[in-house]
């Protein structure tokens, strides 16, 4: 039987291992980071990857680097045939990449060359991107660089939010995954070089990211409300607190006015002027309270122009 270490951490790499403990291999190993601080009371917390490992009683290991002589050294004592890698969060060193008879292999959420980098699914919305997909690759000492094995696609909603973009492209990386596999084993699935890359790096999401600039126009405002949703979130101010954003729609103005005041506010809802157009608010959350619908914040807070 084939010998498979999974390499992941977060919650899309746990689909993907799902799915593969479902596949006739033996899975010897889990390699996923090492607990952190996590909430308010920054207790350790198991990744996802280390959680269904256990629950699986497979084997896990967390080393803080894969490059030290140490890790590379637990790797090859499990003797893996293949290495599959999802959202490690590490980047493998030569060391390790040449262990494996079939090679490491990487699920990663975009058309490779396009949105290499830590966050591809975000910036697909963010950018306007009309369709989006898993590619499995091999890897190499490169950051998603390594020749094509095999790639899905799927249209990116009007509506898409990080989240559901996230959910499906982790079930579409996890059938991807078992299709590939058996062709890589038989040799009937030939690498393709990646080429150019297409778009910039996929940066690493940070929390400042989602503070809301209306001197921008109103469409590229609501992809970055939708990309954003749920982590890090947008947000803006309001009378000196924190506004969150949940959702929001990009809508025409029939008269302008200085980016990021408020206009056009009814019982129901409220826009914010911008630099083109305007952005509509549908679902917020006020500082220090759930989120709720513009309608209902709209009841207990006056903001002035609501129409009775």
């Amino acid at each position: 039987m084939i010998r498979v270490i999974f390499m992941g951490t977060p919650d899309i790499a746990a689909v993907i291992f799902e799915r593969l403990l479902k596949e006739p291999y033996e899975i010897v190993l889990a390699v996923t980071q090492p607990d952190r601080p996590k909430g308010r009371g920054k207790e350790l917390a198991m990744s996802p990857v280390k959680q269904l490992a256990l629950l699986h009683d497979i084997p896990v290991f967390q080393p803080e680097r894969l490059r030290n002589p140490e890790a590379v050294a637990v790797i090859e004592k499990a003797k893996p045939d293949l290495i599959v890698v999802a959202a490690f969060g590490q980047i493998l060193p030569k060391a390790v990449l040449l262990l494996p008879k079939y090679g490491c292999i990487n699920v990663h959420a975009s058309l490779l060359p396009a949105y290499r980098g830590a966050a591809p699914i975000q910036w697909a919305i963010l950018d306007g991107q009309e369709k989006t997909g898993v590619t499995i690759m091999y890897m190499n000492e490169g950051l998603d660089t390594g020749d094509i094995l095999l790639k899905r696609e799927i249209p990116i909603a009007a509506d898409e939010t990080g989240g559901s973009l996230h959910d499906k492209l982790a079930e579409l990386g996890a059938e991807a995954l078992c299709e590939a596999i058996p062709g890589i084993l038989d040799g009937s699935l030939r690498p393709v070089p990646q080429g150019e890359m297409t778009t910039p790096y996929a940066k690493q999401l940070t929390k400042e990211m989602g503070r809301l600039n209306f001197e921008r126009p109103a469409a590229e405002l609501a992809r970055y409300v939708r990309g954003l949703n749920p982590w890090p979130g947008t947000f803006t101010d309001l009378d000196g607190r924190l506004l969150k954003i949940w959702e929001a729609e990009a809508v025409a103005l029939s008269d302008g006015g200085t980016p990021g005041t408020i206009t056009d506010v009814t019982a129901k809802s409220f826009t914010y002027v911008t630099g083109d157009g305007g952005l509509k608010i549908l679902s917020l959350q006020p500082e220090g309270k759930r989120r709720m619908t513009t309608e209902e914040f709209l009841r207990g807070y006056h903001l002035r122009g609501v129409t009775e």
